[in-house]
């Protein structure tokens, strides 16, 4: 909603842009029209202070360490709903009653299996590839055996192709792992529900039938929660880039999987972990400690700070929990890696290098910690945040498509490099 103008000059001469107030956040300065009233494009590197969408979808405060999802704050969500609860509401924009929960949850199991000649295709990859490298290679495989429903101008067709997507990660992603071991695919159970169910086909062999550990479970599909959606990232950013040429959602995602295997976005977790192995011992916190405040020394404090959050993440604070009751529960508490992340945790709160700086811990920095209690290796870390993540990006996916003001989307660039100039003779070379 448009309330006042802001006011440019440029070579002394004056003009206006709109400014667009949304529910929650900065207002933003609309300057579509930059370029014809100005002849002046922004130059913006990282999108720092760049709106490139209106979303109803997740809104962060990271001054406050707020994070909402359609409006409702994750606390709650974590506590009250499961993950499909949750899927639900990111895709209809409401919770669902008690009979739209049961048709949904039976609606999804009923697309879980995958095509048998897609299994196939794992046999293709290296038994020792990395699992994202499969993982991108086989959902972007997708739309070759589902394209039946290709109209993305059709909302049933945009419907089934978000079911399924949501449906089949977890196959995908258990397969991914299990071809990495050498153990035999384990089909999907109907009995189970979401969470179980991928928890059966990672963990579980034909030998013997697979009882998934409810506080497991509920650790787990809390993770798949928090990792849901979180506005527009720059894995989020990528499907809606890729999106907006028209390309089909099983490309989109399958892009969005590439973007998040970076490791200054889904591969911190593992990072994290990586280096409370290196630290080792609570005996050498303070010395790693001194090392990330040294400004000429290349190490740096993993899962501490957010680009988003200047307080502390609402979701660290919910895996912390989750943290603790799976450790509990696996008789786990005097875990090496859990006291020395809680000594981090506790003298990055009280040093005053840290709360200057608003260091807080953020999300991953305790969800490392639960994978690896839950029998899951680092390898899929980022398997397992792209399965959640498909979820909000699927979502933030049919907005755009569906936003009558979506264009294909084209950045503009300041070019820095020779001016024009004529080809010489090769002699002149």
């Amino acid at each position: 909603m448009t309330q006042r103008n802001a006011t440019l000059t440029v070579d002394g001469k004056t003009v206006d842009f709109p400014v667009m107030t949304g529910t929650h956040g900065q207002d933003v300065i609309d300057i579509r029209t930059l370029g014809g009233k100005t002849g002046l494009f922004t130059y913006d590197s990282g999108f720092l202070s760049t709106a490139s969408c209106q979303s109803k979808v997740t809104f962060i405060d990271g001054d406050k360490g707020e994070l909402l999802y359609r409006g409702y704050p994750i606390e709650q969500l974590a506590e009250k709903c499961n993950f499909l609860e949750v899927t639900y509401l990111l895709k209809n924009g409401e919770l669902p009653n008690a009979k739209q929960k049961v048709d949904f949850e039976t609606t999804i199991k009923q697309h879980t299996m995958v095509h048998e000649q897609l299994a196939k295709f794992f046999s293709g990859f290296r038994r020792d590839a990395h699992p994202m490298a499969v993982l991108t290679g086989v959902v972007g495989a997708l739309s070759a055996f589902y394209h039946d429903v290709m109209d993305i101008g059709d909302a049933e067709h945009r419907s089934i192709s978000f079911n399924r997507l949501v449906a089949k990660l977890p196959t995908i992603v258990a397969m991914a792992y299990k071809y990495n071991i050498g153990q035999p695919f384990m089909h999907p159970r109907n009995d189970l529900d979401y969470t179980a169910n991928f928890m059966h086909m990672m963990f579980g062999t034909p030998c013997e039938e697979y009882k998934p550990n409810p506080v497991l479970v509920h650790a787990l599909d809390t993770i798949f929660t928090l990792h849901a959606d979180h506005e527009q990232n720059a894995s989020t950013s990528t499907v809606r880039l890729a999106g907006s040429s028209g390309a089909n959602p099983f490309a989109c995602i399958a892009a969005g999987i590439a973007c998040l295997w970076g490791p200054a976005h889904g591969g911190a977790n593992e990072a994290c972990l990586q280096m409370l192995e290196e630290i080792g011992d609570v005996s050498r916190v303070g010395e790693y400690i001194k090392r990330a405040k040294d400004k000429n020394d290349s190490f740096k404090l993993m899962g501490f700070g957010h680009r988003v959050y200047k307080n502390f993440d609402p979701r660290a604070k919910l895996m912390g929990k989750v943290c603790a009751d799976v450790l509990a529960e696996l008789g786990l508490e005097d875990d090496r890696l859990f006291k020395l992340a809680k000594e981090l945790e506790k003298i990055a709160l009280e040093d005053e290098y840290f709360v200057e700086k608003k260091l807080y811990p953020n999300v991953d920095f305790y969800s490392g910690i639960v994978q690896k209690a839950l029998g899951i290796p680092t390898s899929m870390f980022t398997c397992i945040f792209a399965l959640a993540r498909t979820v909000g990006w699927m979502t933030q996916w049919e907005e755009m498509i569906t936003d009558p003001e979506y264009k294909i989307g084209r950045p503009r660039q300041l070019y820095i490099g020779a001016a024009r100039r004529d080809v010489p003779s090769i002699d002149k070379r």
